[in-house]
């Protein structure tokens, strides 16, 4: 009856997520798919998926939970009426955050990009 849910956007959903948006948003994809699962920019994405699904608020046994994380996110990102450049945006957003909470938790394990660190 349930699918199988995180509590959480999870990482594993974040391939299916390329074909649904346009150029900008699949060249995000692709890159965030080569990264590791606690690379900086990986933990962005998949905050700023938190963010426009509405993970928090999800219940498990909503409709939405029922039909499992993966559905939801595609929904999601149909039903986006903004441009590529929002959700890039929005990504950009959950990057500076994530950064801003790795230098306060140095312990945490975040993987920086290298570019950042030169």
């Amino acid at each position: 009856m349930y699918t199988a849910n995180e509590l959480l956007f999870p990482y594993d959903v974040i391939p299916s997520l390329l074909e649904l948006r346009g150029n900008e948003w699949q060249q995000l994809i692709e890159r965030v798919t080569a990264l590791d699962e606690c690379h900086e920019e990986t933990l962005a994405l998949m905050l700023a998926m938190i963010r426009l699904n509405g993970c928090m608020a999800c219940e498990t046994d909503s409709f939405r939970a029922m039909r499992g994380c993966k559905a939801c996110a595609h929904q999601t990102l149909r039903r986006h009426k903004g441009e590529d450049s929002d959700l890039i945006h929005e990504f950009d957003v959950a990057l500076g955050d994530i950064r801003t909470y790795s230098q306060d938790n140095p312990d945490a394990d975040i993987i920086i990009a290298l570019e950042d660190v030169l």
